[in-house]
């Protein structure tokens, strides 16, 4: 009689917000497994992100906080899981300057939640894995703005010191720290990956690209923070899931991997490129150009960020597929379709 192999089973976290969403429909598709998405469902997070898998027998979803304790304990004695992909997080910048509370509860309690559970539940003590989870793999999705600001020149890579500006970025800092301990006091097997500013579908209408191409269809103005020449380094999201995935299977336990596109775009080109397109993909009376407003500047709105993805792309042979050009114009055609439904 054939032994059959078991099914290796995932949780996701986060997995209905904009990155997990792309996530967990590419994860599907190239793998042989289970993946269970644990998601609250703030603002950010929409189970139509998923309808896509929403009926793979492969796939579940549940409703729930990654705060509460308890919750996480009975998913992973229910579903013995072999690792963890974690992207559930409060992310926007702006509200974490309106509510700082949320933003320490979710993304360092949370985190501490995931991070000791999964521990518990593999290891029988420090660098004493149980059998059968010797495989077993925690993964921090984390970001490029706990590295703080840049100036007009330089590049973050994984030696940069933490220098975080706004209560979003210390507490992603915070729980970076705390996956980073794991591993040196326990042994535990987790990777980090910070990575820029990421674009494409399913994202939040709130954030920059969709906020632009929403405003300009609709004839309203297009704001833009302070004069517009702040500077972000953008990765298509699929990009980003493929770099995700590599990590995840043959990164090097306790290692951090920054994920970047080599894109450096300030805000005046991204919405000058938005609107030119749009310009030609549906012409207006007018350039969408003169619906562009700039708007008084963020508090503590840091300057320019940039990635160094060298590491990634050397050890473990990531490329970005897409450079923006090609990137936007695959995220217009689909914003595009979701405003006129």
């Amino acid at each position: 009689m054939l032994k059959t192999m078991k099914t290796n089973t995932f949780l996701v976290t986060g997995g209905a917000g904009f990155i997990g969403s792309n996530f967990i429909p590419y994860f599907l598709e190239s793998n042989n497994i289970k993946v269970v998405n644990l998601d609250k469902l703030t603002y950010a997070g929409d189970v139509s992100n998923l309808n896509e898998v929403s009926n793979n027998s492969n796939y579940t979803f549940i409703q729930g906080d990654i705060c509460n304790r308890e919750l996480i304990e009975d998913l992973f004695k229910k579903y013995n899981f072999d690792g963890v992909i974690h992207f559930a997080a409060e992310s926007h910048v702006d509200n974490s300057i309106k509510n700082p509370g949320a933003f320490i509860e979710t993304n360092i309690t949370g985190t501490f939640n995931l991070l000791d559970t999964a521990k518990q539940f593999w290891m029988d003590g420090p660098n004493q894995v149980k059998q059968g989870f010797e495989h077993a793999r925690f993964h921090h999705i984390s970001t490029d703005e706990v590295y703080g600001t840049l100036g007009e020149t330089g590049l973050f890579n994984e030696r940069t010191p933490y220098a975080p500006n706004s209560p979003y970025s210390a507490s992603k800092a915070a729980s970076d720290f705390i996956v980073r301990s794991y591993f040196h006091t326990y042994g535990m097997n987790v990777v980090t990956t910070n990575c820029s500013n990421n674009y494409g579908p399913k994202q939040h209408n709130e954030k920059l690209i969709p906020t632009i191409i929403r405003k300009a269809i609709s004839g309203e103005a297009i704001p833009i923070y302070g004069d517009g020449k702040n500077i972000r380094d953008w990765l298509y999201v699929l990009d980003h899931c493929k770099g995700i995935e590599l990590v995840f299977k043959t990164g090097k336990a306790g290692e951090t991997y920054n994920i970047g596109g080599r894109n450096e775009k300030d805000n005046l080109y991204i919405v000058n490129t938005i609107c030119e397109i749009l310009d030609a993909k549906i012409p207006s009376k007018n350039s969408y150009k003169d619906q562009i407003t700039f708007v008084k500047d963020r508090a503590g709105h840091d300057f320019r960020y940039a990635i160094d993805a060298s590491k990634i792309e050397n050890e473990l042979r990531w490329k970005a597929d897409e450079n923006f050009e090609t990137g936007i114009k695959k995220t217009i055609d689909w914003y595009l379709n979701k405003y006129k439904n």
